[in-house]
């Protein structure tokens, strides 16, 4: 009986992609910890710092220049406030599972820069309160 073996360039192929980058999640987005989503803030322009909390959650504290868009007002429809769908997208909420679920409708709906970083109770910066 005839072995078959698989071609070294084939095992090397997949060896390599192993030593890629991250991709992003299955729902279309990026999951980072609160540290380097605070590093992009600092390196990058033109971004949106978005709260999926409840607007009371939002005015009792939130991360200045975050816009509030509660996490079960996404759905299907476009959103006004995020006209940009190639546009950075930093999503959080209180401890992290709300922006996962706005992160992957946000995807659905198209966006293509979405970085989910988890909650304001990590936050290491200021809290902006209305």
């Amino acid at each position: 009986m005839k072995r078959r073996t698989i071609p070294a360039v084939v095992l090397l192929a997949l060896m390599l992609t192993g030593c890629a980058s991250p991709a992003p999640r299955a729902g279309g987005y990026r999951q980072v910890a609160m540290e380097e989503a605070v590093e992009l803030m600092e390196r990058e322009e033109n971004y949106v710092i978005l709260d999926v909390r409840t607007e009371q959650e939002y005015a009792a504290g939130h991360i200045p220049g975050a816009v509030v868009i509660p996490n079960e007002s996404i759905g299907t429809e476009e959103i006004a406030q995020l006209e940009d769908k190639d546009q950075l997208i930093l999503v959080y909420c209180r401890s992290g599972n709300r922006s996962k679920q706005a992160a992957e409708k946000l995807a659905q709906l198209g966006y293509t820069n979405i970085v989910e970083f988890g909650g304001i109770n990590s936050w290491p910066g200021d809290i902006v309160t209305e």
